[in-house]
């Protein structure tokens, strides 16, 4: 069989670099980040390239080594996985690349901690009365259990620059939704592990 044939793939490993290509970032905004986040990305960069790429590059070449790679499943699934490896390092690098640092404990205007920005803990109250509390973190931060949102999510969007004891409308698919601010805090976030 020719060789134009046996690459037929290749065509969709262009396709899933553009999945992860597209930024939830707006267009020339920062990547802000948590210095949790900061260190949680760098250390998987870190693990892919010392640790998880080399060993499957030792599989590839070992299976390359055996002979007909048409068939040899290491060999094709240990470049497959190299291929997702390597996205995934230029994803993480270019991440990096852009981040701006902001530690959420360190506040520049003393004047302003009652007023919500990046990194902000924010305890709010809905129309039917229930509370809940949320952190405004990097878009690479996000974890809803631990109740971080990024912050060009609606709920962060609608919350920036407002203070303490504001009221704020949320608009979401459903409909629109007061939220009345309890409490505004700045505090280092788990956002490492």
């Amino acid at each position: 069989m020719s060789k134009a044939f046996t690459r037929e793939d290749d065509s969709d490993s262009d396709i899933e670099d553009d999945v992860e290509d597209t930024s939830p970032l707006p267009e020339g905004s920062r990547n802000y980040m948590t210095p949790g986040g900061f260190v949680r990305l760098k250390a998987e960069l870190a693990t892919l390239v010392e640790q998880e790429r080399p060993s499957v590059v030792a599989i590839v070449s070992w299976a390359a080594g055996n002979g007909d790679r048409s068939e040899n499943g290491d060999y094709i699934y240990g470049k497959k996985r190299l291929r997702e490896i390597d996205r995934r390092i230029r994803f993480l690098i270019r991440r990096l690349d852009n981040a701006e640092v902001v530690d959420p404990s360190v506040r520049r205007d003393a004047d302003n901690d009652d007023q919500i920005f990046f990194g902000a803990t924010v305890t709010v109250r809905g129309r039917e009365g229930e509370e809940r509390t949320i952190s405004i973190v990097g878009v690479d931060e996000i974890d809803t259990a631990r109740g971080y949102v990024s912050w060009v999510s609606p709920i962060a969007r609608a919350l920036i620059k407002a203070r303490e004891g504001d009221s704020v409308t949320l608009k979401t698919p459903g409909g629109t939704e007061e939220l009345e601010i309890l409490a505004v805090r700045y505090e280092p976030l788990a956002t490492g592990t």
